[in-house]
């Protein structure tokens, strides 16, 4: 099934780009996408314990399962002053 992973800040740096679209197997979870992004981008695996998950603009935690058309966002944590 197809679905779309969306980037911010820290994660979009590493990945170079802000959206992609993936292939991932029917029934995977926010937490399998995210291990195979750490696979193809492993600098995100330095943040992987600190980024909230979103699907489609709502918190989700990591055994959310995803649908056809989702959208998973990797959001870092934000930091400044």
């Amino acid at each position: 099934m197809k679905i779309k992973a969306l980037f911010f800040a820290s994660c979009r740096d590493i990945v170079k780009n802000r959206e992609i679209e993936l292939e991932v197997p029917e029934g995977a979870t926010a937490a399998e996408v995210l291990n195979q992004l750490c696979q193809t981008y492993p600098r995100l695996s330095d943040l992987r314990g600190r980024m909230a998950l979103s699907v489609n603009e709502d918190y989700a935690a990591p055994e959310s399962i995803l649908r056809p058309g989702d959208t998973l966002a990797l959001i870092p944590p934000v930091s400044g002053g």
